[in-house]
């Protein structure tokens, strides 16, 4: 529609690091070095083998291998606040005011103690944002990506249930959202094909989009993100916010000006602006909307902003 010359899809990094091995808290495999690989990153994503391979050593039942790997981020976890509790318990008898952050350190402790990961425990909102610059593991959203093979791919139902139960609900999210099943040889095959040739071969294994695209979505919703769009001829681009931004953080995304100087925003949903053919037609019909300081911006919206500095 903008006849634009450059395109900037909206991005998530992902990082993929070595397995998990029982015992890594303790050293074995790659042990700590593996964990601070993931202690600054935003949430975890669990990879599960659903499907026996003689070739690949290990347990081929995804629940097990669930709780393997919660047990070591467990471990991890309250080893670093068992060394940082008491250290801040004798900062707090100085300071009162640090008293809430050890209030939600011995909440985290306990339920770590009790083998609980702090993103299935029963702790506050207040008490994740004093815990978060702890870094530790198990208080990141997680998800689940259950690896079936092709043959499982007709029923996945058995398979990923007992996954959901396990995983419960995170940050808000239900598992149903967190859990997500797909055969990740036949993804990699078909990301290797042209877009028209992915879609028939997708269709022909009765997979409609793929799970790549239902994966990418789940991540995006459990870390809380939504997508606002600028256009134009020379650019068109997706920028990514918090849920819950205003306009005028939603406009700091881009730049911290446009923030400070924040005027106002002319906003339409994706949708309507292509269904009114240009930014000129859609201000002309009036679905074009002025707003201000304390708008919420929605998914999808296309806005452009005012600002001065």
């Amino acid at each position: 529609m903008s006849q634009t010359k450059q395109v900037v899809p909206a991005a998530v990094q992902f990082v993929d690091i070595a397995g998990l091995v029982e015992g890594a808290a303790q050293g074995e495999g790659l042990g700590n070095r593996f964990l601070s690989h993931i202690r600054e990153v935003d949430a975890i994503v669990f990879v599960l083998r659903a499907f026996e391979d003689p070739d690949v050593p290990g347990s081929h039942d995804p629940v097990e291998q669930l709780g393997t790997l919660e047990v070591e981020l467990v471990y991890a976890d309250l080893e670093s606040v068992e060394k940082q509790v008491e250290k801040r318990r004798k900062a707090a008898r100085a300071d009162k005011s640090l008293a809430d952050e050890v209030a939600a350190m011995e909440a985290a402790l306990g339920h770590l103690q009790a083998g609980t990961p702090l993103y299935r425990a029963d702790l506050t909102p207040e008490q994740r944002t004093l815990l978060k610059p702890f870094f530790l593991l198990t208080a990141k959203p997680a998800m689940a990506l259950v690896n079936l093979d092709e043959s499982q791919l007709e029923d996945p139902e058995p398979l990923l249930e007992p996954v959901r139960q396990a995983m419960g609900t995170i940050a808000g999210v239900p598992a149903q959202d967190t859990v997500v099943g797909l055969c990740i040889q036949l993804e990699a095959e078909a990301a290797l094909l042209d877009p028209e040739s992915r879609t028939e071969m997708l269709e022909a294994l009765g997979m409609g989009e793929g799970a790549l695209p239902q994966f990418l979505h789940g991540a995006y919703a459990m870390l809380g993100l939504r997508t606002f769009f600028t256009t134009g001829e020379k650019e068109t681009r997706a920028w990514t916010f918090r849920a819950g931004y205003r306009a005028p953080q939603a406009a700091g995304v881009i730049h911290t000006d446009f923030e400070r100087g924040f005027i106002r925003a002319e906003t339409i949903g994706w949708q309507e602006l292509l269904e009114a053919g240009s930014w000129s037609a859609a201000r002309d019909a009036g679905t074009l909307r002025v707003e201000g300081k304390d708008y919420e911006v929605a998914d999808g919206d296309v806005m452009e902003f005012r600002f001065n500095v």
